[in-house]
């Protein structure tokens, strides 16, 4: 899959183009559809599939509370899960208001077609764009007869089951149930940390841990809480290197200090030094809460137990 980061200039003419538009937040099953969609036009037609997708999150700029956005994937994630599916070009737009001010008929005419020349438009009976929200779904098959080019609609009952899973999806991360979010996705959640240097307290007890820093605030991270995951160690050029077992606590170590909210992984049978290293974590499943112990010892206890409970899903 290419990304393609500008517009003037950088774009290569596309071949009998399949666009899309969204932000395709999670890439979840609903979105598969869609994307199952556009390649089977694609190869129909001999053409190239092609999402379109907003950077930063349009909410962010035109949302009087943007700091409530939280997101499923960040652009890199999103990235990964698109090459996965198979998509020919990804046409990352920088969203600001300069772009959110542009009338409907400008945003047909000076972005879609001038950029893309579209052989097919996939898009939603909802879809609003332009200034105001005041182009949709009608305006795109005027234009498309007048400029030569296909408009074919994403069904309700397929746009609802996606609205739907995402706020579901949301919801049960933000709930630790891991279960029903993987399902909803098709695949387990995850996301990325960077290894940081922690008080080493889990090297006395027998489970040492990689404390993780998250970079993007955007990014949703499951509630307070056990959890076994994999853990892959990402190199610089983003291929996996390795693949491992672990189990991963979130929450503010109650039994220890209980101020900070931490994220800190127990990778199984690893032991080597990973300061600085990239982690790309996926998310299982729960295992349980995160509750105060009496005392070290009967931490440690319970992460054995834990540790087993791992080892069985891992």
């Amino acid at each position: 899959m290419k990304v393609h980061r500008e517009l003037a200039g950088s774009l290569p003419e596309f071949r009998n183009a399949v666009v899309t538009i969204g932000t395709f937040d999670g890439v979840h099953k609903g979105h598969q559809q869609i994307l199952a969609q556009m390649k089977e036009e694609a190869a129909r037609i001999n053409g190239e599939t092609i999402i379109i997708t907003f950077h930063p999150h349009p909410r962010k700029i035109v949302s009087s509370v943007p700091g409530d956005v939280k997101l499923l994937n960040t652009l890199s994630e999103k990235k990964l899960l698109l090459e996965k599916a198979g998509i020919d070009h990804l046409v990352v737009v920088p969203f600001d208001h300069h772009f959110a001010n542009q009338s409907a008929d400008e945003y047909v005419k000076d972005f879609l077609y001038k950029y893309f020349n579209p052989h097919t438009i996939i898009i939603g009976y909802d879809h609003r764009f332009g200034k105001g929200r005041t182009g949709d779904y009608h305006l795109l098959e005027a234009y498309g007869k007048q400029l030569g080019f296909e408009v074919k609609e994403i069904t309700e009952q397929l746009l609802n089951e996606i609205a739907v899973s995402s706020t579901r999806i949301r919801k049960a991360i933000a709930e630790n149930d891991i279960d029903t979010a993987n399902a909803a996705l098709g695949y387990p959640y995850f996301f990325e940390g960077l290894v940081i240097e922690g008080n080493q307290l889990g090297r006395t007890i027998g489970y040492p841990t990689a404390n993780l820093h998250i970079g993007s605030e955007e990014k949703l991270i499951p509630g307070n809480g056990v959890y076994a995951v994999h853990v892959e160690l990402i190199s610089d050029d983003a291929n996996v290197s390795q693949k491992l077992g672990g189990m991963m606590n979130i929450g503010i170590r109650p039994t220890i200090d209980g101020k900070k909210r931490v994220i800190e992984v127990n990778i199984f049978d690893f032991d080597a030094t990973i300061y600085g290293q990239q982690l790309r974590i996926h998310v299982l499943k729960q295992l349980r809460n995160e509750i105060k112990f009496d005392g070290l010892e009967a931490l440690k206890t319970q992460l054995g137990n834990d540790k087993l409970q791992a080892l069985a899903i891992v």
